[in-house]
């Protein structure tokens, strides 16, 4: 199984850029990992929200493949301790699912078009933070994941 972060924007603050590096690699013992931004240079232009967030689902949509399972990273999403998040990372490797892909969407949120078609929302918290921060809490949290799942010493129960 692969698993994909795709994100629109990117980060451009150096020390959450390293972190979320060294949680790459630390996740590609386990797992294959991959992190691709979707370039804001196209939606930028744009002032009305509603609007962003459709021209952000098609470069979403554009980007996601027949048989990818897509769970979209979403404040009214799905809540999960970091356990019960491990057992659902395991049952989807054992659904062998090809392609696991996490959308972190832009300021305004998701289009009502992408909630609908990705029923499957995950929120890591109820309080709001910035995109760069989500991003390298899900790396944070991914890993974490697979350290609980493999017995590694990293998670304390």
């Amino acid at each position: 199984m692969t698993i994909l972060l795709l994100c629109v924007g990117k980060t451009d603050q150096k020390m959450f850029v390293d972190l979320m590096d060294m949680y790459t690699k630390r996740i590609n013992h386990y797992v294959k990992f991959n992190i691709e931004n979707i370039p804001e240079n196209k939606i930028k232009k744009i002032n009305a929200p509603a609007q962003k967030r459709v021209e952000e689902a098609k470069l979403i949509e554009q980007r996601i493949k027949n048989g990818d399972h897509v769970i979209l990273l979403d404040e009214l999403g799905k809540e999960f301790n970091s356990n019960t998040f491990a057992k659902k990372m395991e049952k989807n490797l054992v659904m062998g699912k090809q392609r696991l892909v996490f959308v972190v969407g832009g300021a305004f949120g998701f289009s009502e078009d992408l909630k609908n078609r990705y029923k499957e929302k995950l929120s890591l918290s109820k309080m709001t933070f910035s995109h760069q921060m989500i991003r390298l809490f899900f790396c944070e949290q991914l890993y974490r994941a697979f350290t609980i799942l493999n017995n590694h010493p990293y998670h304390n129960n």
